[in-house]
């Protein structure tokens, strides 16, 4: 065996003060082979062991617990002695920057440092102390809060069982008529184009709602306003424009029963806007029924519980909040991202609540204990759409790696990852109703569709519709002149709205359907 010349030396000097028995053939022992980290590393003028070191401290620094909220933060550098702000500084920045700073002061005391206090004071333990610390911390709440856990536990205990039962009812039906169905449901998909264009604002239109009776569409722009609109004729409602956002709209969600049961005097939709507000709305009236504020930053997507009761919203506050609609106040202001929360959606069941924005990471939480039972960590880039399918345990996110990815809750990893567009992914949405697909004749005994197919809308223009058990694509849609900002199926599995960045709703449907 040839030794590199750099390695001889000192291979001679270990044998000098050791001599070992030579193993057989006159080779050498692996122990007497030492490491040499004192190279210039390819492609770059950096030594490997200063490298090695570099990789170390960010990991070391990744450890470091610093709060999200940006008054802690400032609090903590206060008390540091560091400038609370920098010129050009956002929050993200200034969290960073205060990561650095405990990470250099642990590394010239050599010990682990924490922030702790609800202020943000910072106090320091040793290597001891800190492994005997639970790396899980918990938001403070009130018996309001424990009360809704235990309602949501109830709810969601009752929803698994009629969804396990009906899993076990639909796995007894033959394979053979099953890939019969989603051959037949795949060549009806392929036959969707587009049906129909409605220009409704004067800025990009940045949400697209479908109702639950599959009649109206919800859209929501940039210009703060809310349109909507007739299925299939895209004509204005009754009501034809919501008004009170003073700034974009970032999401919009349709309570479970409007256009229902639910009386249209009462909630039936609800908004987040650039004004760091949410807003509730009835159908029978142009401004909102209640504003819930609270939130320090703009509101993106929002998400109503299956209960009808609760509402979750998504901001650029690094948080993302639960809300009581019968009490219309703040339940659960809940943290754990370091950038901007884009999104949130709510499991069908209402146990579960998937979270995810710009830091490229999505969190799923336990709405019955506030755990964090899960991190959706694969993105590249920062995550804008996400969804939950209706059986329960699978989540698709959409990024702006311009991927899809497929995540497992049963099995706590990623399942599938779709190169799904050549630009970021802006939304994502399963098929979540109960209809039948048009002119086919249906198995007596086949599995509900729901859960079946998913669709995509990305910046680059398409909206792609993927089937569930192989993620493959069935159709593209192309007919936007500029980004496709958002996407929805309607319950009655007969049509696909996008809305995008040319101002305009589009309905897409099968040529063969009958209206």
């Amino acid at each position: 065996m040839s030794v590199h010349p750099s390695r001889q030396g000192q291979l001679a000097e270990d044998r000098m003060s050791v001599d070992p028995p030579s193993p057989q053939g006159g080779g050498l022992y692996l122990d007497d082979i030492s490491l040499d980290n004192d190279y210039v590393m390819y492609g770059t003028n950096m030594k490997a062991q200063t490298y090695l070191e570099e990789l170390s401290r960010r990991r070391r620094a990744k450890q470091i617990a610093v709060p999200t909220d940006d008054l802690k933060v400032r609090a903590g550098l206060r008390e540091l002695g560091e400038p609370i702000t920098l010129f050009g500084e956002d929050k993200a920045d200034r969290r960073e920057r205060l990561r650095k700073v405990l990470l250099e002061r642990q590394e010239a005391a050599d010990e682990d440092v924490e922030m702790r206090s609800v202020t943000g004071s910072v106090r320091s333990v040793t290597g001891e102390e800190a492994e005997d610390e639970d790396e899980e911390f918990y938001t403070p709440g009130d018996e309001n809060i424990l009360e809704v856990r235990k309602q949501v536990a109830r709810y969601s205990l009752i929803c698994a069982r009629q969804r396990r039962a009906q899993q076990i009812k639909d796995a007894a039906f033959p394979l053979t008529k099953l890939v019969k169905q989603a051959r037949g449901l795949s060549e009806y998909l392929k036959t969707y184009a587009l049906m129909g264009t409605q220009f409704v604002a004067d800025r990009a239109v940045s949400s697209v709602r479908f109702s639950p009776n599959s009649e109206l569409i919800a859209a929501g722009s940039w210009t703060g306003s809310i349109r909507l609109l007739q299925v299939p004729t895209l004509e204005d409602d009754d009501i034809s424009i919501l008004r009170g956002h003073n700034d974009r709209i970032g999401g919009l969600a349709w309570h479970p029963e409007a256009t229902l049961s639910q009386s249209p005097n009462v909630v039936n939709l609800a908004s987040g806007g650039g004004d760091y507000t949410v807003r509730l709305w009835s159908l029978s009236q142009d401004t909102s029924l209640a504003t819930l504020q609270g939130h320090e930053g703009r509101v993106c997507r929002v998400a109503f519980h299956p209960s009808g009761r609760l509402l979750a919203s998504a901001s650029f506050d690094c948080t993302w909040r639960l809300w009581d609609l019968e009490m219309q106040q703040e339940l659960l202001m809940q943290e754990g991202h370091s950038k901007e929360v884009y999104c949130v959606a709510i499991q069908q069941d209402g146990a579960l609540v998937v979270s995810a924005g710009l830091d490229g990471i999505g969190r799923v939480w336990d709405l019955r204990t506030g755990r964090t039972i899960m991190v959706l960590d694969g993105h590249s880039r920062e995550i804008y759409g996400a969804d939950f399918s209706p059986d329960g345990h699978h989540i698709a996110t959409g990024s702006g790696d311009s991927s899809v990815k497929i995540w497992d809750v049963r099995k706590v990893r990623v399942s599938a990852t779709i190169p799904a567009h050549k630009s970021l992914v802006s939304d994502v949405r399963f098929f979540h109703g109960d209809g039948e697909i048009p002119g086919v004749t249906q198995e007596d005994g086949a599995p509900p569709l729901r859960g079946s197919y998913l669709a995509s809308s990305s910046y680059d223009g398409c909206v792609n519709v993927w089937k569930s058990d192989s993620w493959t694509l069935i159709k593209s849609l192309k007919g936007h002149a500029d980004k496709a900002m958002s996407v929805d199926i309607s319950n009655d599995c007969r049509f696909i709205a996008s809305s995008g960045w040319d101002r305009s709703v589009k309905l897409w449907a099968s040529e063969t359907i009958g209206l």
